[in-house]
């Protein structure tokens, strides 16, 4: 009776093994490495307009928090529009986390009056991509799609230089 109640024990946890190697696989997920090619992928951006990631694009942005967004816009704040776009620049934030109705009510249409585009990954499918801290912008530079640098940004300022030097 006992053996059998050890192998009934040993069977439950034998079910949970997958799950929990499931479970732990985002952990094992690996940096980006120089030379590696981006996936493409396709977000909309505040105007529910659809951004695709090509070779054309130079620089993406990354943030994951409201907090690195911020500093972001910090650095954009009094560029003209099109600032972004000119340096083949894209900015993706990271709004998963942000409620649903908080989101559609308040913070998309807020966005709308910025003067550059925010590609708005609502479900996670983009920004996990790139790993990285929450509260710093993450800047990966590309060529032809193709990862070729990688950067972290603690405040404005700096990130305020850094895309002034990658001049149009």
């Amino acid at each position: 009776m006992a053996i059998t109640h050890m192998r009934s024990n040993e069977d439950r946890n034998v079910k949970y093994w997958p799950v929990l190697l499931l479970s732990l696989l985002p952990l094992w997920a690996q940096a980006l490495e120089e030379g590696e090619r981006l996936a493409p992928w396709t977000l909309l951006d505040q105007f529910d307009q659809p951004f695709t990631l090509d070779n054309q694009t130079q620089t993406l942005l990354v943030a994951r928090s409201m907090d690195a967004a911020k500093l972001v816009a910090a650095a954009l704040q009094d560029q003209p529009k099109g600032y972004l776009e000119a340096r083949h620049a894209v900015f993706v934030a990271d709004i998963q986390r942000m409620p649903r109705l908080i989101a559609k009510m308040f913070a998309v249409p807020a966005m709308r009056d910025y003067p550059y585009r925010v590609m708005l990954d609502r479900d996670g499918r983009v920004a996990p991509r790139y790993p990285g801290p929450v509260d710093k912008v993450l800047w990966l530079q590309l060529k032809d799609g193709q990862l070729v640098g990688q950067y972290e940004f603690a405040t404005a300022a700096q990130l305020r230089e850094a895309l002034e030097k990658a001049l149009p």
